[in-house]
């Protein structure tokens, strides 16, 4: 009989991010075709004791370890070991002794791992399938931010990361059976740069649970404040982030607050950075925080806003928006890979200006921002139903459903 041992560097449970939802609902999807095993870091013990209370009853076996390296100390064992740091900071050795006890009692049959920092868990022999999910080319995000950091102190880290991780990612792309990734634009960036065979790297999109990110349901109201409101949703200690909102607070609320000067924007989103609570001083921000749904500030939002300079893959961010049926602006970087059309189920702009005028339409017109909503709504339940993007796991696999 199968059995799956899934590889996560953090534990699924809440689906709450970005990460977290996709990982949540490919356990899903494993647990349909067959017992799962689940090995995972949590980010601290609470994350841990939430993961375990959701997911022991669920998993034919649960491992979490809470990961305890910091990040200076993963930099220069990384350095002296001539490895990647994302490596380092999600090594545990409790947790690599839990895997290699697992497969020596011969029950795992497929193995699926989940982000590239999982790979130095998986074993150098294996009988059985395994799938690499990087999700992103993560990589290619460290030579971005190399690029952008190529005044700073720190540059040489993140050129560093890109070049190593860069070569680590291929190796394990070339023993794997088979690499998946989040679209298809990240799938054949990485079949360029990593020379892997094309047949062994895959493109399996996000999904988004339509049924909950619903604008029919009763949602609490939120102190959403003067209209119109912007909303930004997302992680917010993750650097990718912080720059879209400080962006959008500094250079594009100011032009849009020219035409409505009540207009609001607000950053939703737990862990805020020092600088991004700095922007509630600027006029018409809010920053709230973590909040125990974001589909009451989406539901509040006359415009979703997504003005990512840098960003990876589907945005979860964006499906939640446009299945809650709220007309959305983003940038190109972040409409990549959502099968969408410009114009009709969302809007794209890429300089303050554009951003900002495409947002003032928005305002301007509720009835047209009420009709690119249901648009994207209709999109998202005719495109991007869980069971049938992560159907080609199961194939690839070679399980159906129990």
């Amino acid at each position: 009989m199968a059995e799956i041992l899934f590889l996560v560097h953090r534990a699924p449970w809440p689906p709450d991010r970005g990460d977290r939802i996709r990982s949540w609902h490919m356990f899903e999807a494993l647990a349909k075709w067959a017992p799962v095993h689940v090995a995972a870091l949590a980010d601290n013990a609470a994350d841990a004791a939430v993961a375990r209370k959701k997911m022991t009853a669920l998993c034919k076996s649960l491992a979490i370890e809470v990961r305890k390296v910091s990040r200076p100390v993963a930099l220069a064992q990384a350095v002296l070991r001539g490895e990647p740091v994302s490596n380092r900071l999600f090594r545990s050795s409790a947790l690599a002794a839990h895997v290699r006890g697992l497969l020596a009692s011969g029950r795992v049959t497929h193995i699926v791992g989940f982000s590239g920092q999982m790979a130095q868990y998986l074993p150098a022999r294996f009988d059985g399938p395994v799938i690499m999910d990087f999700v992103d080319v993560d990589s290619a995000k460290f030579a971005t931010y190399a690029q952008q950091d190529a005044r700073q102190p720190l540059h040489w880290v993140h050129a560093r990361e890109a070049r190593v991780l860069g070569a680590y990612e291929a190796k394990v792309a070339r023993s794997a059976d088979a690499s998946l990734f989040v679209s298809e634009a990240e799938a054949a960036l990485f079949r360029r740069q990593s020379e892997v065979d094309a047949d062994k790297v895959h493109a399996v999109e996000n999904g988004i649970d339509t049924d909950r990110f619903d604008p029919a349901l009763p949602l609490a109201e939120v102190a959403a404040g003067e209209r119109p409101l912007a909303v930004f949703t997302g992680q917010m200690d993750y650097r990718p982030n912080v720059d879209a909102v400080s962006w959008f607070a500094t250079d594009i609320l100011p032009l849009i607050r020219r035409r409505h000067p009540q207009a609001r924007f607000a950053i939703v989103g737990r862990a805020p950075t020092d600088a991004v609570r700095a922007l509630e001083g600027q006029p018409g921000v809010t920053v709230t925080g973590e909040v125990p749904d974001v589909r009451p500030w989406l539901a509040a939002a006359d415009a979703v806003v997504a003005p990512l300079l840098l960003a990876r893959g589907v945005q979860n961010k964006l499906l939640e928006a446009m299945a809650m049926a709220r007309p959305v602006v983003a940038s190109a970087a972040a409409a990549t890979g959502i099968d969408a059309v410009p114009g009709d189920q969302l809007l794209v702009a890429d300089d303050a200006g554009a951003m900002a005028g495409a947002v003032v339409r928005l305002f301007d017109d509720p009835q047209a921002a009420a009709a690119m909503g249901a648009a994207a709504r209709a999109r998202m339940i005719a495109r991007y139903g869980w069971d049938a993007r992560l159907a080609p796991l199961g194939h690839l696999l070679g399980l159906t459903t129990r």
